[in-house]
Formats: structure tokens, C-alpha cells, sequence
């Protein structure tokens, strides 16, 4: 009987710590949506950083038919996970509607990040299917191929073929060994 309760304890506490945790990372930010025109500055600056710190990007950019960027996805878990984030989709510069990303995990994983992911349409026909779903999954719906930088942090657009390139990136640049699998792209009002 006593492991029941010290089960039960244990479930609470941990419970209570990613409640806090999501709490004081999140912060007051989440509890109420971001306008368009807040997500829209905050993927301006996505882009921008971008461009300066990927040498090609920009020009990668340019050859793409539409842009999904995301500037803040936060991932929250401790045994259980979790991640949600808003951002918009850009066709020819220009904001065309807005999505939130969320995705769920199970495993070993105690903590919280911050990250920036773009997607990167390069046919026609992907952008398409993605705008006319009703909830886009990655790896259900369409995949994604994740891209890692080559010598010197450059994107090699010769060797890039996939309809969807994805861009995972922190504070810090690029980050490495992470999927998009099973996360889910709804399409919101804004």
C-alpha cells in the first residue's frame, strides 16, 4: 500500500514541477494568442536571422514557392512532453495565413527549449496539399527532410530535391538530432 502512495506522490510532484516549469518558461505569452501582426514581427526577425547566419539562405528562400516559420516552438516535458507554437506561412513575402504547431512525446526527457523551425516549400503541389488540409501531419501527411549545414554553416542547393526542407534552429544556430515526426499543423485564425 505504501508504494501506491508513494506512486501517487511521485506523480503529483512531477506533475506540479512541469506545471511550474511550463508556467516560468512560457510565461503569460501563452495563456492569450498572439495577434498577426505579432507573429508576423516575430517571423521578420526568423527570416532575418536566417538569411545572416546561413550563408545561401537567402537565395535558398528566394527559389522557394512558400515559407512556414515558426519563431518560438517551446518543448516542455519530464517523462511526458509536450510543444506548441504559432507562426505563419509566407507566400512571395507576404504572410498568406496563420498555423500552430503541437506535438506530443513519451519517454526519457526532463526539461524545457525554445526553437525556430522553418518549412520550406519547393513544389507546388506540396504547398498545395499542405494549404488544403484541414490538419497537416509531418511524416503522416508529407515529409519532411531535414537539413544539416555543410562545411563553413553553407546550404548546398545543388543536392536538395525534397518538396518540404525543414530547418530546425535555437538561440544558438542549427540544432542537431531532432525530428519533426508526428508534429501537427493546424491552420488558425488571426
Amino acid at each position: 500500500m505504501k508504494t501506491q502512495k508513494t506512486d501517487k506522490r511521485n506523480i503529483l510532484f512531477l506533475a506540479g514541477v512541469l506545471f511550474l516549469g511550463l508556467t516560468l518558461i512560457v510565461g503569460p505569452g501563452m495563456a492569450f494568442a498572439k495577434s498577426a501582426k505579432e507573429i508576423d514581427v516575430s517571423v521578420d526577425v526568423t527570416l532575418k536571422q536566417f538569411k545572416e547566419d546561413i550563408k545561401g539562405g537567402a537565395e535558398f528562400l528566394k527559389s522557394s514557392k512558400g515559407v512556414l516559420v515558426f519563431p518560438s516552438v517551446i518543448k516542455v516535458g519530464i517523462g511526458i512532453g509536450g510543444e506548441y507554437g504559432e507562426g505563419a506561412l509566407r507566400i512571395g513575402g507576404k504572410s498568406v495565413d496563420y498555423y500552430s504547431t503541437a506535438a506530443a512525446s513519451i519517454g526519457f526527457q526532463l526539461g524545457a527549449q525554445s526553437k525556430r523551425v522553418l518549412l520550406v516549400f519547393m513544389q507546388d503541389d506540396a504547398l498545395k496539399k499542405f494549404r488544403g488540409s484541414a490538419g497537416w501531419e509531418a511524416g503522416v501527411d508529407g515529409s519532411v527532410a531535414l537539413i544539416e549545414l555543410g562545411a563553413g554553416g553553407s546550404i548546398d542547393t545543388t543536392n536538395i530535391k525534397d518538396p518540404i526542407i525543414g530547418f530546425v534552429f535555437g538561440n544558438k544556430g542549427l540544432m542537431y538530432n531532432l525530428t519533426l515526426e508526428g508534429s501537427k499543423f493546424t491552420k488558425i485564425k488571426r
